[in-house]
């Protein structure tokens, strides 16, 4: 089982701390703001549950929006790549 032993990283592959931090800072952001977006379908589902029903093309706004919050959350997604991607090659 001498096969398993551990290697180092390759040191182009470890990150300094500064960049760790700042991907972990940008995330904790993307988070929030995804958050925020969650909360807001929260309460307009508990408390505008009349609006939420409004049909629009026949669909009613709550399928709407919660597609909306898929979506964001892969927009989100993206952005962090783009952010963390862009920062690594500075």
């Amino acid at each position: 089982m001498a096969h398993f032993t551990s290697h180092d990283a390759h040191p182009r592959e470890q990150e300094c701390k500064a960049t760790t931090a700042r991907n972990a800072r940008v995330g904790l952001v993307l988070f929030a703001v995804y958050l925020a977006f969650y909360a807001a379908f929260v309460v307009l589902t508990a408390f505008a549950a009349d609006w939420m029903q409004t049909e629009i093309a026949r669909v009613n706004v709550a399928i709407y929006s919660g597609f909306g919050l898929i979506v964001g959350a892969f927009v989100l997604a993206l952005a962090y790549l783009c952010l963390c991607r862009s920062n690594a090659r500075d």
